[in-house]
């Protein structure tokens, strides 16, 4: 059994939602190269951050995109 918990970075990509309305404004988050993210490894506020930002592409942010960090 393997105790250690898996790293919340995976592989130094994230998942970025920019604002429609604010120029430089982002919500990012860690993910893997697909942009999958970890959301049991996320805080509570990131986590309500990243469904957030998930139900509003298109009307608040665009679509994510996947960005090497």
């Amino acid at each position: 059994m393997n105790s250690r918990p898996m790293p919340l970075i995976c592989d130094g990509y994230e998942l970025r939602f920019e604002s429609l309305y604010q120029a430089g404004r982002a919500l990012a988050f860690p993910c893997d190269a697909r942009g999958g993210v970890r959301l049991d490894a996320l805080s509570e506020k990131a986590l309500q951050n990243y469904l957030f930002a998930r139900a509003v592409v298109g009307r608040d942010y665009a679509s994510p995109t996947i960005r090497r960090v």
